[in-house]
């Protein structure tokens, strides 16, 4: 039996890394803690409760977890610590012995904190709750925008592929998904809330109806529907998931956005079946040219990894020109990270770390040639662009319906909106980002 009135007058921190799955849980994590009375500190409060949400994807994300970690407990201290999310439920042991942690929460429980909050009173070694991956299989659903214009649906979560070099099956359990009904209500709730865009996130997205016997077609046509937003976004798909009726349906939508996320992750066919894909470098370049065929003015971003096992010059070579053909519009490259219990650690030979250096150098080179060449073509095009609150100082941006960013001065009443604009030249920034000119009616 929860005492609720341990939660009177506290204040709590939230603290997410990784993917936009991750964001949106916290997000929710957030709202029930505020039902509890809980509220987020403010600028120079201290917490009485910090969360963190944690990554796992690559060893470079188990430092940042565990650096994070040490650091919030540095800046709050005497705050009861809860460590949940990917790293919590892959190497729970390793976050309960960092000394300050009270409460290790596994994927099953995250979005049931409350439940196993039965005191706030600092424990000498954190406690650990988490179920075996295996037994992970509960959809839990989140619809949330934190601090940000955009919203994100949660619409699957877990994963049935594992790639060979992957442990997010492992922490994030067996693929699974809402039924479309239920997230059509909280599109609809959002679109109430003020939401003029969101996103649709998840492990496996495309791998969606799974549990529901529905697919994700059939959930696309269902939003579309919706009433009062502006355009939804579809994140991170696999290209054997991302069906030509998908995409036909996208290219004449009221509210899909010409905006594609696909992960690629090696143009060998040779390093893709080393990976354990699902589909070769022929699938991929039919669904680029697809997409170039029914919108020519789509944004295509593509993840890659470099030097993963087995990935010999030769292959990367291959991989680089592959890469270098199509159409698409930036990526984003990741050296490979050896994962424990993975059967990508079987595979020889192995790549050294400056060869992985240099391979991601040379593909972040070819990424900076694409999205300034896609840009580029959009200078003096009619745009759809939704702008977000910036920080104070900064100047006022936001993104066009095929992913373009836009800068300019800050005008309050056009945060949160949809304005139509033409585009411009390049702006001066710290990242990519055109200029533009508003169109009055």
């Amino acid at each position: 039996m929860i005492d609720h009135s341990i939660f009177q007058n506290k204040k709590a921190a939230f603290y997410t890394l990784g993917c936009k799955l991750n964001f949106a849980e916290t997000s929710t994590i957030g709202k029930q803690l505020e039902e509890q009375g809980i509220r987020k500190i403010r600028k120079g409060e201290k917490a009485d409760i910090c969360i963190i949400n944690t990554c796992s994807v690559t060893e470079l994300a188990d430092k940042k977890c565990r650096q994070t970690i040490r650091r919030v407990i540095k800046e709050h201290p005497g705050a009861f610590i809860i460590a949940t999310g990917c790293y919590a439920q892959l190497k729970p042991g390793d976050v309960a012995k960092i000394e300050g942690v009270d409460l290790v929460i596994g994927s099953a429980q995250k979005l049931d904190i409350i439940s196993y909050l039965s005191s706030l009173d600092k424990k000498e070694k954190g406690e650990i709750i988490t179920s075996d991956w295996k037994a992970i299989d509960k959809f839990v659903p989140s619809c949330s925008k934190g601090d940000r214009t955009r919203y994100f649906l949660k619409v699957q979560d877990g994963c049935d592929y594992f790639c060979s070099y992957c442990t997010i099956p492992m922490a994030r359990g067996k693929s699974r998904n809402g039924s479309i009904k239920e997230l059509v209500m909280q599109a609809e709730e959002a679109a109430q809330e003020g939401a003029k865009e969101i996103i649709l996130t998840g492990v496996n997205i495309g791998d969606f109806g799974r549990t529901t016997r529905e697919s994700f077609f059939d959930l696309v046509m269902a939003l579309d529907q919706v009433e009062g937003i502006s355009r939804y976004r579809i994140s991170s798909i696999e290209p054997n998931l991302l069906t030509d009726e998908i995409l036909a349906f996208t290219a004449q939508s009221k509210r899909f956005a010409p905006h594609f996320h696909i992960p690629l992750q090696s143009g060998s066919d040779d390093v893709l079946k080393l990976m354990r894909r699902r589909y070769d470098t022929t699938l991929f370049r039919h669904k680029i040219e697809r997409i170039k065929q029914l919108m020519p003015h789509a944004f295509i971003g593509v993840d890659v990894i470099v030097g993963v096992r087995g990935e010999t010059e030769t292959f990367f070579d291959d991989a680089r020109r592959f890469i270098e053909s199509l159409a698409i519009s930036q990526l984003h490259v990741f050296p490979y990270s050896e994962r424990p219990g993975t059967r990508a650690l079987l595979i020889e030979p192995n790549v050294t770390p400056k060869q992985k250096q240099d391979r991601c150098h040379t593909l972040l080179n070819v990424s900076d040639n694409k999205l300034k060449e896609f840009y580029t073509s959009q200078i003096g095009s009619r745009r759809k662009v939704l702008f977000e609150q910036p920080k104070p100082g900064m100047m006022m941006h936001g993104f066009s319906e095929n992913y373009v960013r836009v800068e300019v001065p800050y005008i309050k009443e056009f945060i949160n909106q949809t304005v139509d604009v033409i585009l411009n030249d390049f702006v001066e920034s710290d990242v990519p980002a055109l200029g533009c000119t508003f169109i009055t009616k």
